[in-house]
């Protein structure tokens, strides 16, 4: 049962983020790891949010809007993944799974060039109102500049808030389809989580442009092999 409380608060902290990414603040809050994250927190399934916001902030770690480039909007596919996931996990009464975070980040992940695409489809009317704001406030009417600038950020947060709420709806639907889905299927979306974590890794160390990153990345991940297969082990015995 969808639960719509937490759907529109969902809502209204995803359009409020899309605020800070591009309008108000500017205080990072709109990075992945801090958005999904608190959107975790809000609907009551802070792993969920913290498992997907570590791997998109990776993922879009090197991302950077320079000059005319236009990187994929991370805040929206952070925020609209977290919000499916939570809201699944919720649905499912069992919490938070890598199945889950996954399968989350299958269906939402695109969200991030969708979310370039719209940006870049509201350019031209932020770039009036900006200069209607400007014209207004060399005439002294600064009140009438200062609403401008208001109509601007309302797109960004509805759209935005929609998209995000749009997503928790979906978690909750697809949330009952989860709990009945083959063993084996579970398990593969289980170690799709990983698989993701391991991909998206090597793009941020690809990204950093550090000297050694390479090295870096190689020496993690033999640590990380090392430690899974002492794990097993130790299962098995």
């Amino acid at each position: 049962m969808v639960d719509w409380s937490q759907v529109a608060l969902a809502g209204v902290w995803g359009g409020l983020l899309a605020l800070e990414r591009r309008a108000f603040l500017q205080a990072m809050f709109s990075r992945p790891l801090v958005a999904a994250t608190s959107l975790g927190l809000l609907l009551g399934e802070v792993e969920s949010g913290l498992f997907v916001g570590m791997l998109l902030e990776l993922y879009h770690l090197g991302a950077a809007n320079l000059g005319a480039a236009l990187p994929e909007n991370d805040t929206i596919a952070a925020t609209g993944c977290s919000a499916a996931a939570a809201s699944c996990a919720l649905s499912t009464g069992g919490g938070g799974t890598p199945a889950i975070w996954a399968l989350a980040i299958i269906l939402f992940g695109w969200l991030g060039a969708l979310g370039r695409k719209v940006d870049r489809w509201l350019e031209p009317y932020n770039t009036r109102l900006a200069r209607k704001a400007t014209a207004r406030a060399e005439h002294g009417e600064l009140r009438r500049a200062v609403r401008q600038n208001l109509w601007g950020m309302w797109p960004h947060f509805l759209i935005y808030g929609a998209l995000v709420g749009g997503c928790a709806v979906a978690g909750y639907l697809v949330g009952p389809a989860v709990a009945r889905l083959p063993l084996q299927l579970v398990r593969g979306l289980a170690w799709a989580y990983p698989a993701m974590g391991a991909v998206a890794a090597a793009i941020a160390a690809r990204g950093s442009h550090a000297r050694h990153s390479a090295s870096y990345a190689a020496a993690v991940a033999a640590l990380v092999v090392v430690a899974m297969v002492a794990l097993t082990c130790r299962r098995v015995a």
